[in-house]
């Protein structure tokens, strides 16, 4: 059966849609944040926006101000607290929220139209506590790692961060936790770990697992909400191919490095929460400058690609305009 079809019967077996709240939590966005709440607010299937205001430059709120101003009825902005993180503020928009669902979706995110039916579909009589989670794509409609992932082990933690997946074909040991390289399911399928990019939730499943842990400050609480979910007897975490998000990324002007500090961060208390006994906990705990230095590392590295591909595309320019003018 083809996807579109698969994607016909999921429009023809949804209706009568329950009400959903959209979670934008922003901090310095830039211009996607505007693209993200212009698709939101042309969606039908989505009844409320709530923007939490992280610290956004005073451009930035200025426009929020303005968009709430102008949709009153469909945007609340939440503002005021300053910058909480990720997931503290992932839960102040949850408080305010009036949806009998919950779809928290990142700032520099376009969801694609009717991706909230097929989140409700692939929902469809499960247990709660469940979490939903779709395809997150670029520009050129590649799907992006993290929007399905295997459950984050130490192992395979140093795996991902080191690059070692790359030796993933030599032996199963050297599995990288995402699979967006493997191939895409047609419909619905269990999946150990969805993205906080693209997650949906019911407001029952959201209290049932108290939010998200406000320890967290940017990065791993999506993995941590999932693991919770499937620890409860009954929860679950599911992803749908036919839900998705045009996920602009690195659109923040905040550093980079700050950026891959916070998720070092997160992991070490990853391990730290679950581990079964002292011994994994004190290494968890060893382990959290290593994976500062690893990652931070690997920022580095990829701002000096980005340096050097900048140069490149320059000379390019450069070179193409002095050629324009020789023949001119």
């Amino acid at each position: 059966m083809s996807t579109q079809r698969v994607w016909e019967l999921v429009r023809q077996s949804v209706d009568n849609l329950p009400s959903v709240s959209a979670i934008v939590v922003s901090y310095h966005t830039g211009s996607a944040l505007r693209d993200c709440i212009d698709a939101l607010l042309t969606d039908p299937q989505v009844d409320e926006i709530v923007i939490v205001n992280n610290g956004n430059k005073p451009r930035d709120v200025g426009l929020l101000n303005r968009l709430a101003d102008k949709h009153r009825s469909r945007v609340q902005l939440i503002s005021g607290h300053g910058n909480v993180g990720f997931a503290r503020g992932s839960n102040l928009g949850a408080k305010y929220a009036n949806g009998e669902r919950l779809l928290f979706l990142n700032p520099d995110a376009i969801l694609r139209r009717g991706s909230v039916a097929a989140l409700e579909d692939a929902a469809k009589k499960r247990p709660e506590p469940w979490i939903v989670g779709g395809r997150i794509f670029d520009v050129k409609g590649q799907e992006l790692r993290g929007g399905r992932r295997r459950m984050l082990g130490l192992t395979s933690a140093l795996i991902t961060y080191t690059g070692l997946g790359l030796f993933e074909r030599l032996h199963p040991i050297f599995s990288d936790v995402n699979r967006f390289k493997e191939d895409c399911p047609m419909g619905p399928v269990e999946m150990p770990v969805v993205s906080g990019a693209l997650m949906y939730m019911s407001r029952t499943g959201f209290d049932m697992l108290n939010g998200f842990d406000e320890d967290y400050f940017l990065h791993v609480e999506d993995i941590d909400i999932c693991r919770r979910a499937q620890e409860l007897e009954n929860g679950g975490v599911y992803y749908t191919p036919l839900a998705g998000a045009l996920h602009h990324g690195s659109t923040s002007d905040v550093s980079s490095l700050r950026v891959e500090w916070e998720k070092a961060w997160g992991l070490g208390l990853y391990f730290r929460k679950f581990a079964q006994a002292f011994p994994e906990r004190l290494l968890a705990c060893l382990l959290i400058p290593f994976f500062a230095i690893l990652l931070i590392g690997r920022g580095i590295g990829r701002l000096g690609l980005s340096k050097v591909k900048r140069k490149l595309l320059f000379g390019r320019l450069k070179f193409s305009d002095n050629n324009r003018a020789a023949q001119t």
